[in-house]
């Protein structure tokens, strides 16, 4: 099949976790909100797979969202499809992106697999079936890849190979990763993009599928989580805020605050980070954190266009931690919270993220939240000081230098 090229930069990250994968008989899943980049690691699996010389003819890539493969609506039409275009390699390898759009595919994602050997990659979202839900359909035989938006460092190498307008790193902690967002010459542009995403994510991947959502109140408990991104609230707590602050006006009952929050972390708009408790050595599997998947929808939802920076680090740092693969819990201890704890194969730190570190108080109070924590892990505070505090055992990074890769955890 003749393979569209595309302009991409690598996103090795992605990669490196993808390719053990790439020609196991498991069924690989790519799951992430709208417009993070989930068709471009499709292309980029193609292209590796071109590289080692695997044939045109054996690589079949349907973006089902294209008119060209629009009456390729059913799993009938679908095998039919694949199967009059198939080469004659020994094995087959089929991406199907927006899989969501063909009925019933999972009977012909079986009977693929039943057939001939063959590697299979889908990624789909939208009203009829969000990425999160494929591989429940799909049970037992898949393997999930979450895709972010660019980290940082994807964003400047975007920028730099295609020529884009330069951004300094603040205006990405605000506007976030989105990857079309850096085709756009000016931050009007960019606010005006990410507020039609945010908004299509609310119609068309929660709306379209609860015709029992109130909008107005959805939106309210939406911009609300998106707002207080990183700070302390349950359900309660928007509940009692909402009713406060309708008083003579019908509110969201708490039972829908729930339902609410459920949709938004499977539409990826948000990302519950659940608490560890240190000294007890086990997970708290109750009131997380909420964290959102892109800093541009905390900003976009902002007062006045305002934002705590602080709060704003810690999120963009969370994601960056989260796409380099670990496991992210909030640390608890007897005396308060570590803003997160960070395990990968087996290991874990402790991490602290701050804004300026201004005076011996604020130095005191980031580097003191890791005594009560007795075992030897490494303790790292992150900030934007460019001077190294590093002080008692406890590594301090640049934020920026951190992002960019200058310097790493030692998990990395």
């Amino acid at each position: 099949m003749k393979i569209e090229k595309k302009k991409l930069i690598t996103r090795d990250r992605y990669l490196e976790k993808i390719r053990p994968f790439i020609d196991v008989d498991l069924i690989k899943v790519l799951t992430g909100s709208r417009r993070s980049g989930k068709s471009m690691i499709l292309h980029l699996v193609i292209q590796e797979l071109l590289k080692k010389g695997i044939s045109e003819d054996d690589i079949i890539f349907i973006n089902f969202e294209e008119s060209q493969f629009e009456d390729i609506n059913t799993y009938k039409k679908l095998n039919d499809f694949v199967l009059s275009n198939k080469g004659k390699g020994k094995k087959q390898y089929l991406f199907f992106d927006e899989i969501q759009h063909v009925e019933h595919f999972e009977k012909a994602i079986n009977s693929f697999r039943a057939s001939f050997d063959c590697s299979i990659f889908i990624t789909g979202s939208n009203s009829k079936m969000l990425s999160s839900e494929i591989s429940t359909i799909l049970t037992g035989r898949t393997i999930q890849f979450t895709i972010y938006p660019f980290s940082y460092v994807e964003a400047l190498s975007y920028i730099n190979k295609f020529n884009r307008r330069k951004i300094e790193f603040d205006n990405y902690l605000k506007f976030g990763g989105y990857p079309l967002r850096f085709d756009l010459s000016d931050d009007a542009s960019v606010s005006l993009y990410v507020n039609r995403l945010f908004t299509d994510i609310c119609e068309k991947d929660i709306f379209a599928r609860d015709i029992n959502i109130e909008h107005s109140k959805f939106y309210k408990v939406a911009k609300y989580c998106l707002l207080y991104a990183g700070n302390e609230y349950n359900p309660d707590t928007i509940y009692n805020y909402l009713k406060s602050n309708n008083k003579n006006k019908e509110y969201c009952s708490l039972s829908s605050v729930y339902n609410y929050l459920e949709k938004m972390e499977k539409s990826f708009l948000l990302k519950p980070i659940y608490r560890f408790d240190i000294s007890g050595k086990e997970i708290l599997k109750s009131n997380p954190k909420y964290y959102a998947i892109d800093n541009g929808m905390r900003f976009i939802n902002a007062i006045s266009n305002r934002f705590d920076v602080g709060k704003f680090l810690e999120n963009v740092i969370l994601i960056e931690l989260l796409s380099r693969g670990y496991d992210i819990y909030v640390g608890k201890t007897y005396k308060g919270e570590v803003d997160f704890v960070a395990c990968l194969n087996g290991k874990k730190c402790y991490i602290q993220v701050s804004y300026i570190m201004s005076d011996e108080e604020t130095i005191k109070r980031e580097f003191d939240a890791f005594k009560p924590i007795k075992d030897a892990s490494p303790k790292y505070v992150l900030s934007l000081d460019q001077i190294d505090m590093s002080r008692d055992g406890i590594t301090h990074i640049n934020i920026v230098d951190f992002l960019l890769d200058k310097k790493n955890l030692f998990l990395s």
